[in-house]
């Protein structure tokens, strides 16, 4: 009997802590993610049609501006929230730019920028660090605030290297624009980043190409794989071997230089440099977080902004110039009559009055964006809009760029490439004399009908010197080359769409020939 009661108790006991353990994991974790389950399902879904999840995945790494721009156009959904299947790990849930000002607001315990940046580029498996507080701090510190004085320095470098490497034929010569352009990115960012001995050097300048080139590489390959198998195969994958083991060579090559200028700044008489290496240096004591110590890996991340997103997008500037050579000379005409009112420099002020280059650019990033959506953030803590619309924790917040940057009402004839488009919009504000109106279509202008370099305290730090770098290597690629499209190729090259990226084809050509 004392064995039956003693077992009885045992057993009792042992339910009661079952029971304790059960209810504690069922309202801390299986009932909070039910009711976010719930809430996420309520949202409307874009692509829906596609059918399984898995189909709805590989059209959208098929065709997401499809998707976009259905979620965007549909009835109801245009100033509504929807969401869209992606590769990604958490489910994606896009804004309409109504809210864009209350999200704005929001502190990064809420949403977090850094958060959303590691799973897009997949961070877990290609091991890219991408929350480094003292590069924007640095941007804005030294970089944008100096470039009135780095101007010149740019320029001499976009053509130098221009003449490096470009053909020097009379005649009209193939060229594979996107890899010269390439090239002449990672040596005129490096002149900043690293200083003249150093941007020049091959071993650099292919470390950073390459760089570039395998982080991409790595992130596409993780992507096509589904997100529960990743933690067992995503490491295996080639691309992101070939990953690790560039950054270990960039490591070794980039290490010593640190290294050397660091010993060199204790002497008193030391003639320190005006790069960014430099200002990095300078800045770590404020900065103690691992990554920012890290100044090789800064360094890579650096050139990848600036080579990756500059390269693109003076690529497709080409692209879309070489199609429309009438608009070309035009712009030509602009450069050479604002250079002969500035003396020749290309200085702050003659960059502000290439008003026509100016809007080209614009109108090159308005139909071609990098990227589908804009002011990607990952959901720290559950919010509720305005609206009373709630946000549940662990998703991720966007909002549909390239669907505004199509959108007829916002942009008449919005599919059309006009090059002076906001040109046009510029000179009636100014002769309506609105001051803001004017301001708002310049390239590096932000606002909620073009989210193309973000929003808010996140948006792009490093826009203004990539706005004056790409100005300046196609002003003075205009200025010395003559292009066109290929004999037989009549129309723009289609870019090529994989997930939420859209990048020129970089295997094909243009022809260019010196001006006589």
């Amino acid at each position: 009997m004392d064995l039956l009661q003693h077992t009885y108790q045992v057993v009792a006991e042992r339910w009661v802590l079952l029971a304790t353990a059960l209810t504690f994991v069922f309202t801390a974790v299986i009932y909070p993610a039910a009711v976010r389950h719930l809430r996420v399902a309520a949202i409307p879904l874009a692509g829906s049609e596609y059918g399984s999840w898995e189909k709805r995945r590989q059209a959208y790494l098929n065709s997401s501006r499809e998707i976009y721009n259905e979620g965007y156009r549909k009835v109801g959904f245009k100033n509504g929230v929807f969401r869209v299947t992606t590769s990604r790990d958490s489910p994606m849930v896009v804004l309409p730019t109504k809210y864009l000002a209350e999200v704005k607001k929001l502190p990064d315990s809420v949403i977090n920028i850094y958060e959303a940046v590691n799973e897009s580029f997949e961070s877990k498996y290609t091991r890219l660090q991408v929350d480094v507080p003292i590069v924007p701090a640095t941007i804005k510190s030294h970089l944008t605030p100096r470039l009135v004085r780095l101007n010149p320095t740019i320029s001499e470098e976009a053509r130098a290297a221009l003449a490096m490497e470009m053909p020097s034929a009379d005649d009209w010569t193939e060229v594979n624009i996107n890899k010269t352009l390439m090239r002449i990115v990672a040596v005129v960012s490096g002149r900043v980043f690293v200083g003249p001995e150093l941007c020049r050097n091959e071993a650099y300048i292919e470390a950073a190409i390459n760089y570039t080139v395998d982080v991409i590489q790595a992130q596409i390959a993780v992507q096509r794989i589904r997100p529960w198998l990743r933690p067992f195969l995503a490491s295996r994958q080639p691309e992101v071997k070939r990953l690790a083991e560039r950054m270990r060579v960039v490591q070794s090559f980039l290490k010593p230089v640190i290294d050397r200028r660091t010993k060199e700044m204790q002497d008193p008489g030391y003639e320190r440099p005006d790069d960014m290496l430099q200002w990095l240096l300078e800045g770590l004591d404020k900065f103690k977080d691992s990554g920012s110590q890290d100044l090789a890996n800064t360094q890579m991340i650096l050139a990848f902004a600036a080579i990756h997103t500059t390269t693109l997008t003076a690529t497709n500037a080409f692209y879309d110039l070489a199609s429309s050579p009438e608009f070309a000379d035009q712009i030509r005409q602009e450069v050479l009559d604002v250079l002969a009112s500035n003396g020749g420099q290309f200085s702050s002020q003659a960059l502000q009055s290439m008003k026509m280059l100016d809007s080209a650019l614009k109108e090159t990033l308005r139909l071609h964006p990098l990227g589908m959506g804009s002011m990607q953030r990952k959901v720290i803590k559950e919010f509720t809009l305005s609206d009373g619309q709630v946000i549940p924790a662990g998703v991720t917040i966007e909002f549909p760029a390239v669907a505004i940057n199509s959108d007829a009402d916002l942009y008449p004839d919005a599919d059309r490439y006009d090059p002076l488009r906001f040109y046009n919009l510029r000179q009636k504000a100014r002769v309506a004399g609105s001051v803001e109106g004017a301001a708002t279509n310049q390239f590096v202008s932000i606002s909620q009908n073009y989210l193309t370099f973000g929003y808010g305290r996140h948006a792009c730090p490093g826009r203004f010197f990539a706005a004056n770098e790409i100005k300046m290597i196609v002003a003075h690629a205009l200025l010395k080359y003559d292009f066109k499209l290929p004999e037989g190729t009549s129309e723009r090259y289609p870019n090529i769409e994989f997930a939420a990226t859209s990048v020129p084809d970089g295997s094909k050509t243009l022809l260019c020939r010196v001006r006589g």
